[in-house]
């Protein structure tokens, strides 16, 4: 069993149109290291230069803000689903 990691459109264009990606457990910042391995430029969209998750990206493990929890050593076991979510914005 593996880590579910749910794609938004918007960052589709990174993973060749898929919505949702199957990677191996561990933290979410070993996501974004096999997210970048399989599809360069993920990275990016994910984290600031310093390596911090962006601020207008959330990530969701099974419904709980990594935020909230230990931002990018959040542990994430097989079955879990993740979901990255980009914030909007609007008036």
């Amino acid at each position: 069993m593996a880590v579910e990691v749910r794609i938004p459109t918007v960052f589709r264009k990174y993973t060749d149109g898929r919505s949702t990606v199957e990677l191996e457990s561990g933290t979410i910042g070993d996501l974004v290291t096999q997210l970048e391995g399989r599809y360069p430029g993920m990275r990016e969209q994910l984290l600031t230069p310093e390596g911090q998750l962006h601020r207008f990206v959330n990530v969701y493990v099974n419904d709980e803000d990594a935020r909230y929890l230990d931002k990018l050593d959040t542990k994430v076991s097989d079955g879990d689903t993740v979901s990255l979510l980009p914030s909007v914005a609007g008036g």
